[in-house]
């Protein structure tokens, strides 16, 4: 099969691409690098260095089109709304354009942020609205479409420092660089995270599965820690590490978690908590 994955040089691209590329398909990546890095290639994949925007420049060479590419982290998106918006809501629906003048079948990386407050940060805004022009264009146009909807994902190739890397990825640099691990707020906040691997095993059902959605495939693990419960388990891994506690800051919502088993029930996709396990490997 041919496939098309945007934002393939990033973290959960670059790890879906090796997945694409062991299972035997033809593939290619469209990234502006941004976030992206050479680093995470894979041997046989076709790299395009090219914004998404852009995406209508290339022909129809692709059956299916994973749309990866997006500005994800919520903290960021107060600093750079205009970015935010132009990435997260043009991008996608040029690629909506894109499959619809092809006729091909598009996978969309939506959000958990749908659940906490779509109000509440430019991110959370736009990847909502990158979900609704999707849900337009799969109604209005008839598009072969379906929205996985991801938790907080963590794992191989993460990003690791800079405005973009969450908890996981930032506490391990923290830890490279002999710094204390930093905790946003009272550390009680939850999240459902999720690894990259489950992540991926979800996309490639969804791709490869005539089941539809009428509304996203909530890809979380349904198990939800605390900050601080993290931060133990990264004691238990570096017993040496303090935590420092910064000031709480805007949409920095207070939980998440899968909302239904509709992957699990129709897809079979069978997702592990394996967070302590990733953790004390490393």
């Amino acid at each position: 099969m041919r496939i098309l994955v945007t934002g393939g040089a990033g973290f959960i691209g670059a790890n879906l691409i090796k997945r694409l590329v062991d299972e035997g398909h033809s593939v290619t990546s469209l990234d502006n690098y941004s976030l992206g890095k050479v680093d995470n290639h894979v041997q046989g994949v076709k790299y395009i260095a090219a914004d998404v925007t852009d995406i209508d420049n290339l022909d129809n060479r692709y059956d299916t089109v994973y749309h990866l590419a997006a500005l994800s982290r919520v903290q960021p998106s107060f600093d750079n709304p205009d970015e935010t918006f132009r990435a997260n809501m043009i991008g996608t629906q040029k690629v909506c354009e894109y499959v619809k003048k092809y006729g091909l079948k598009l996978i969309y990386a939506g959000s958990s942020s749908r659940w906490y407050g779509t109000g509440e940060s430019p991110y959370a805004f736009t990847k909502h609205q990158g979900e609704e022009i999707c849900k337009l264009y799969r109604d209005t146009f008839k598009l072969d479409l379906e929205i996985a909807r991801f938790y907080n994902v963590y794992g191989p190739k993460e990003v690791l420092e800079g405005d973009y890397a969450a908890v996981v990825g930032r506490w391990r640099h923290q830890i490279a660089e002999g710094k204390d691990i930093t905790i946003i707020g009272d550390g009680e906040q939850r999240r459902d995270f999720t690894h990259v691997d489950d992540i991926v095993d979800g996309l490639i059902k969804i791709a490869n599965s005539s089941n539809t959605h009428n509304d996203a495939w909530e890809l979380g693990s349904g198990v939800n820690y605390s900050v601080n419960e993290v931060y133990g388990m990264f004691k238990e891994r570096y017993p040496l590490v303090q935590c420092l506690f910064l000031p709480d800051q805007q949409g920095n919502y207070r939980e998440s978690i899968r909302q239904n088993d509709h992957a699990k029930m129709v897809l079979f996709w069978k997702p592990e908590d394996r967070l302590k396990e990733y953790i004390l490997s490393l």
